[in-house]
């Protein structure tokens, strides 16, 4: 699909698309059969094409169908469940896009990452008493903002934990989360060559919510896979982000973050690598903006700032070229301008330049633009289009297309 087109398509289109959100808890219950009983149903689909040219490969078109059914107890004496199956399906020809390599017909075409699959999407257990909440078995995490730990919902196959997990929080202020992972469930379903994490990894997240102008945060990402040691590391980190209104017309957002990273387990590579991120940004209604600078670091050109379990797909670009970071590590400068269009049709535009962090290498730019309407409580509607330029290889001229709708209930 050429880029014109995609443009044409954005202007006469309704956009299509929703983030799944976990369903809303149920009354408790006084017996096993009314826990059942008031339990609660959960469904999400979404309906999405993605087009992607890539200028050293082929088109790739994908039209998939993601479902997603789920059942949630009511809490029992502090106990509750939950089962969700999930099964995305192609509706095309599998052989028109390249599911990160899992299926053998798409060499050769440029990668969408979306394979067909059926699995269990979550199974769990939990316990609340008081102000903590321990719950055991596969389920969503999503620490902070996403950028280390998070469920990947952009790809249409969820990533979720096989976890143990407790969380406390203290005196409405202090929230503290320890999370045990012996096994990630990616967004391939298992399949060669992109299989599911295993391993004993470890997620430790505080933060504290009582300052006046933010929430300051401190984390401890521990990674040992397996089977994927080269993406096996130690993350240390704080943050600070909060919002100011500096009068009654405008808001100042910020966000500034540091974190460090350094080889663990058997991964083959001795290594470590620094993380900023600073972002400024205003309101004013109906706009928004921000300007965002963001570094993956690199050790002297080796590895770099390694985040196998964000939520790649909202980070350096929607083009989702550095979805692993090059090992000269990226820099990332960011401008954005948002809009609220009259009848409920936010629209924002990106534009990034990236640069390695080690040496001088020059990585391009790219430019972004959304648009999305929540047509009412259950449906959603999106579009999104990413064009970047490369300035040399490994890297070359993308566009991509982003059509969905999506039903939550």
């Amino acid at each position: 699909m050429k880029l014109s087109h995609a443009l044409m398509s954005l202007a006469i289109s309704a956009p299509l698309f929703a983030s799944p959100v976990p369903p809303t808890p149920p009354p408790a219950a006084t017996s096993l059969d009314e826990a059942f009983a008031k339990g609660k149903i959960s469904f999400d689909a979404r309906l999405r094409w993605e087009s992607a040219e890539q200028s050293n490969l082929k088109d790739s078109d994908a039209y998939t169908l993601a479902t997603r059914l789920g059942f949630t107890t009511a809490p029992l004496n502090g106990f509750q469940g939950m089962l969700e199956g999930e099964n995305v399906v192609s509706l095309g020809d599998m052989n028109n896009y390249n599911a990160a390599g899992t299926n053998p017909g798409g060499a050769g075409h440029t990668a969408i990452g979306d394979p067909e699959g059926t699995d269990i999407n979550q199974a769990w257990l939990s316990y609340g008493a008081a102000d903590t909440l321990v719950k055991v078995g596969r389920q969503r995490i999503n620490l902070q903002n996403t950028r280390f730990v998070g469920d990947g919902a952009w790809r249409q196959n969820m990533q979720t934990f096989d976890t143990a997990s407790v969380a406390y929080t203290f005196d409405k202020t202090v929230d503290l989360y320890y999370g045990y992972v012996w096994r990630v469930s990616r967004a391939f379903f298992n399949k060669a060559p992109q299989p599911d994490f295993t391993g004993d990894s470890h997620f430790i997240n505080a933060s504290y919510s009582g300052l006046p102008y933010g929430k300051l945060s401190g984390y401890a990402y521990l990674l040992d896979f397996d089977n994927s040691a080269a993406n096996s590391s130690n993350t240390y980190g704080a943050s600070f982000a909060g919002s100011a209104k500096v009068n009654a017309d405008f808001k100042l957002t910020y966000h500034a973050e540091y974190a460090s990273q350094e080889d663990a387990g058997k991964n083959p590579l001795s290594y470590s690598a620094d993380y900023y991120n600073l972002e400024l940004g205003g309101a004013v209604k109906p706009f928004d903006f921000n300007i965002g600078y963001e570094v993956l670091g690199s050790d002297h050109g080796k590895k770099g700032f390694s985040t196998p379990l964000a939520n790649l797909h909202p980070y350096n670009g929607w083009g989702d070229i550095f979805t692993a970071t090059p090992a000269a590590g990226l820099r990332d400068l960011s401008f954005s301008i948002g809009a609220a269009l009259p009848g409920g049709f936010p629209v924002k535009v990106v534009y990034h330049d990236y640069k390695s962090d080690y040496g001088s290498a020059d990585y391009g730019s790219e430019w972004d633009a959304v648009i999305t309407h929540k047509i009412d409580k259950n449906w959603t509607a999106f579009a999104q289009i990413a064009h970047y330029e490369a300035k040399a290889a490994p890297y070359f001229d993308t566009d991509k297309f982003y059509l969905s709708l999506s039903f939550s209930y």
